[in-house]
């Protein structure tokens, strides 16, 4: 074991394996851990806690950043560990159980989990698990490839868990910015005015009084999965670059942009790679997630800064950019996940926003959550901290799915993440509508015209039109507007 990580040398006896640190949680505890979207997560302690669950009764809420790895979530639902999850989840196993009901979920957007815990508006925080690389003189903590909540984990924790990752060097020193801001009702302005704004610490200050056990890991990160870019993903990305090409002629916009956010996935990641065969340049980015598009735009000189919560790549990009750290050191920051999706920020940088829909309908109302209406995909993540507040909110999706059973346009969606008011673009691999200015009987044609896949743009031009006679501002034919929903799970088919 590598003890020169632990440089407070009083705590080096606070040493344990992953199983004896399970031992300290007890049934009903509200639990914090470290990571965001797979990276930067407990590794060993919460695997030993759902090994542990198997043959005891011991049931938490645990409260992340984000997803975590490993299969690590599926692990404790299969066990029966968790009672309680927020707030975001990725994994199919205990997006099952949250749709049986056999698991609590709740749905935030990722700006509000720390300030709820800092504000006790949840319960308090029993333990949290903390993945890090390593301890410095003064007690602060070294994060390693993501930050998320950490920093507000480690404040309000009545006790602390850490994961010394080995897997992770201590040369990530200098890639985190960690700032909290103030109580209420004398909170400052978080003084960052462009994405490569540093305003904080390198390290997460912390009472070590706090330790109860440190664990060893030499366990990476899960690798991202990517998708290369389809024929669908390849159109949405040209219709969107097109998009920017034209803002950029009639001077609302500049070669530069402004600070790109996008969702992770494959659409995404399309998104950004088709950036590389553009004229724009000297991008720069405030999102929540670096990935593998990312560090490609570095690395081709498109892209000049990223800001992020964490790192989330494959396993070819992962040893390109920790293998040579020196080399985006100046190009990139991670930052606590209550500061990278605070809604001020976002608005007073101009960020365009990208997130990927589910299903949106004739009026551009966006569903980014759930299936038919019910059942949990994965959830809203930062999408509505950025979807609101951003100088242009993005929403892109497949026109149609399975075989063109499912449409994606719809008179109504089945379950509301961002309304009307939140949208100015919708795209899909049919052309994009550009909502800006229009009211509701404006949007819906131009949605109708440009976003439809053309098995369904006759019977939804019906609708509109035949909804339209019946009026009201919004015009609607209630007794229909779920119709679609109805025959896909009755006949496996909108189709009529």
């Amino acid at each position: 074991m590598s003890y020169d990580r632990i440089k407070v040398e009083s705590l080096r006896d606070k040493v344990v394996t992953a199983e004896e640190a399970a031992k300290l949680f007890e049934n009903g505890m509200v639990v914090g851990s470290s990571g965001f979207t797979k990276a930067g997560d407990s590794k060993a302690v919460l695997a030993a806690l759902a090994d542990r669950a198997q043959t005891e009764n011991v049931q938490v809420t645990l409260i992340t950043g984000a997803s975590l790895g490993h299969g690590i979530d599926g692990k404790l639902a299969e066990a029966g560990a968790l009672k309680k999850r927020m707030p975001f989840q990725v994994d199919p196993v205990l997006r099952k159980k949250i749709n049986a009901g056999e698991v609590l979920f709740i749905d935030q957007h990722l700006s509000e989990t720390a300030e709820l815990i800092h504000n006790k508006n949840l319960p308090a925080v029993d333990i949290a698990v903390l993945e890090i690389a390593a301890i410095f003189k003064d007690g602060s903590l070294l994060p390693t490839t993501s930050v998320g909540n950490s920093v507000t984990f480690a404040n309000e924790a009545k006790q602390v868990i850490l994961e010394i990752n080995l897997a992770v060097s201590e040369d990530v020193f200098g890639i985190h910015d960690i700032y909290q801001s103030e109580d209420y009702p004398r909170r400052n302005v978080i003084p960052i005015v462009a994405c490569e704004n540093r305003i904080g610490r390198k390290t997460i200050p912390f009472d070590v009084s706090k330790v109860s056990a440190i664990v060893f890991t030499n366990i990476p990160d899960s690798p991202a999965d990517i998708a290369a870019p389809d024929e669908k993903t390849t159109a949405i990305a040209s219709h969107i670059l097109a998009f920017f090409e034209k803002e950029v002629a009639l001077g609302h916009l500049t070669e530069s942009l402004l600070p790109l956010q996008a969702g992770i996935g494959k659409v995404a990641n399309a998104v950004l790679t088709g950036f590389k065969d553009s004229s724009f340049k000297n991008l720069t980015m405030f999102s929540e997630v670096l990935q593998d598009s990312t560090f490609d735009l570095i690395d081709a000189g498109i892209m000049d800064f990223a800001s992020a919560s964490s790192i989330t790549v494959s396993q070819e990009c992962y040893e390109r950019v920790f293998n040579n750290l020196d080399k985006y050191r100046d190009k990139m920051v991670l930052r606590p996940q209550n500061i990278s999706n605070t809604p001020g920020l976002i608005r007073r940088l101009g960020v365009i926003a990208i997130n990927t829909a589910i299903e949106f309908d004739i009026y551009g109302n966006v569903n980014s959550t759930h299936i038919s209406g019910s059942k949990i995909m994965n959830g809203i993540g930062g999408s509505g901290d950025f979807a609101r507040n951003a100088y242009l909110s993005i929403f892109v999706t497949q026109a149609a799915s399975k075989d063109d059973k499912i449409s994606h346009v719809l008179p109504m969606v089945s379950h509301h993440d961002h309304t009307e008011h939140d949208v100015d673009i919708l795209v899909t691999d049919q052309g994009l509508a550009d909502l800006r200015g229009l009211a509701p009987r404006e949007r819906a044609q131009v949605i109708i015209d440009n976003c439809v896949h053309p098995d369904y743009k006759e019977e939804l031009q019906s609708y509109f039109d035949r909804a339209c006679v019946r009026g009201g501002q919004t015009p609607h034919l209630l007794e229909e507007a779920f119709a679609w929903h109805i025959r896909l799970s009755e006949q496996g088919t909108m189709k009529k």
